[in-house]
């Protein structure tokens, strides 16, 4: 056999996250409109004596500091990598996502508590001002909610700031609701009521946003792609013998990122290999940024640590020591074999 040193081979693509300079107009233009209205909110609120209002208001402030958040680490994401860094500081955005949703966890659980005490002794409530700042904040929430739609979504870190805008409109659609109740009715508690339908709705964005952030850190494969499925996909391609080490993580939102050792047939074209799989996993699952380390069977280490085409005398074929000692994860070939 010809000797064959490691071939690293790298498909990348640096097309990558989102359009800094339009997202980010997006988000400022939403950010000085939630901050002024939330201004106005926070006193009329404290006139009508409204918990519905306050929380709604509490919640804008969570929404200005969601794109506050969002807007640094679209800045800190930019940065080239260097020193340390190798994929610079694009996990930032994550970390912004996961902040907006740690915040909507630790608010609705005060707020949940706020609504609880309502329930049980609720305050004079002006159901007419109630209403008409509620209808006004729907207004304001349908604007940010489409200029947030506007920027670019696939980025968890966008999403995160477009989750606490929407969950606030569907608030402030229940605060308005509440007044009315309030307004015809006199049921005071109707305020209380909605603040806990908001308190539903920001569990329900909080949890999203920090188990897909966590999955991100936790370098788990990107949702809708089974490893098992993909390793054995590649294990059938021709020529090659075995995958192991193989390792799918998102870098960031929309940036999948792949590693894998490959063993290739005696004779087989190494090269010709590792640019097929490649083509593979751009084409079929989207993966641009994949480094294959492509070998011929047995080319290193000694007979005992290799693996064999054929089983050991004292083995099973499944049970032999596989290319690597230490291979990490389920080890893939062709044909049937146990995983």
């Amino acid at each position: 056999m010809t000797e064959h040193a490691h071939s690293h081979g790298h498909s990348h693509s640096h097309a990558h996250g989102v359009a800094p300079d339009a997202d980010r107009r997006w988000l400022r233009s939403a950010l000085i409109l939630l901050t002024a209205y939330m201004t106005v909110e926070v006193v009329i609120g404290v006139v009508a004596q409204s918990l519905a209002l306050i929380s709604d208001a509490a919640h804008m402030l969570t929404d200005a500091v969601s794109i506050v958040l969002a807007l640094v680490a679209m800045r800190l994401a930019a940065r080239p990598a260097r020193g340390g860094y190798t994929y610079g500081l694009k996990r930032a955005e994550i970390l912004s996502a996961q902040a907006n949703g740690i915040t909507l966890l630790l608010l609705s659980v005060w707020l949940a508590y706020e609504a609880v005490e309502r329930l049980i002794s609720p305050p004079k409530v002006t159901g007419g001002l109630v209403l008409v700042t509620a209808l006004a904040g729907i207004v304001v929430n349908l604007i940010c909610t489409w200029l947030l739609s506007r920027a670019n979504r696939s980025s968890l870190n966008v999403e995160g700031a477009y989750q606490h805008i929407l969950t606030d409109l569907f608030g402030f659609v229940a605060t308005a609701l509440a007044g009315l109740i309030v307004l015809t009715t006199g049921f005071e508690r109707a305020d209380a009521i909605a603040s806990l339908v908001v308190v539903v709705l920001m569990l329900r964005a909080g949890t999203g946003l920090v188990r897909e952030s966590g999955r991100i850190f936790m370098e788990a494969a990107p949702t809708g792609v089974d490893p098992d499925a993909l390793g054995e996909r590649l294990a059938a391609t021709d020529e090659v013998v075995e995958v192991h080490d193989l390792h799918i993580w998102l870098i960031t939102s929309g940036q999948p990122a792949l590693s894998a050792h490959i063993l290739v047939a005696p004779g087989g074209d190494c090269h010709k290999v590792r640019r097929g799989l490649q083509e593979l996993l751009s084409g079929e699952y989207g993966i641009s940024h994949a480094t294959l380390q492509v070998d011929h069977v047995g080319e290193q280490g000694s007979p005992d640590d290799v693996l064999t085409l054929s089983p050991r005398p004292e083995t099973e074929p499944e049970e032999q020591t596989g290319h690597c000692e230490d291979a990490h994860g389920p080890v893939h070939r062709s044909g049937p074999h146990r995983r």
